[in-house]
């Protein structure tokens, strides 16, 4: 497979929308656990204010809700990066269960080294959850990747027909 230079372009630039991902993830994870709290507590706030402007009657432990923002924002991270990692993958001329198994050996990889790096981050440290919530991120990422690409697949096959 040659590779023109528009299709080199494309590859770079999803390779480093990954990099750029997870120097995101890096970032949030290099937060101590002060700046870290203060953030996850700022973004639950919202929600719950945004919630309690359509259910006026909806109550709220702002503290238990914070919990599981944090957590799901573990799992849209991942989920993020899942999708592009596969993205990229497929770029590259990586399909199927291929792209899969390099997608989720890179995301999990890069999952519990970001639990380790935690370790050396005052007030965090790592937690095996996280990594298992940060792993199904990946997979639905990925789902949700082949599930795209399959639907664009059908969708250009009925237009040629």
């Amino acid at each position: 497979m040659e590779l023109t230079r528009s299709r080199t372009i494309i590859i770079v630039i999803a390779w480093s929308l990954v990099l750029l991902w997870m120097g995101v993830i890096y970032s949030l994870s290099s937060q101590v656990a002060v700046e870290s709290n203060a953030l996850s507590h700022g973004v639950t706030e919202v929600i719950v204010e945004a919630v309690q402007t359509v259910v006026p009657s909806a109550e709220f432990d702002v503290d238990d809700f914070n919990h599981l923002i944090r957590k799901n924002a573990h799992l849209l991270a991942y989920l993020i990066l899942g999708f592009l990692v596969s993205h990229a993958f497929a770029r590259n001329g990586l399909h199927g269960r291929e792209n899969a198994r390099h997608t989720l050996i890179i995301c999990v990889l890069y999952a519990l080294s970001d639990e380790m790096h935690q370790m050396m981050v005052p007030g965090r440290g790592p937690a095996l959850m996280d990594v298992m919530i940060d792993s199904l991120g990946v997979c639905i990422g990925l789902s949700l990747y082949y599930f795209i690409h399959v639907a664009r697949k059908r969708v250009r096959r009925k237009i040629i027909e």
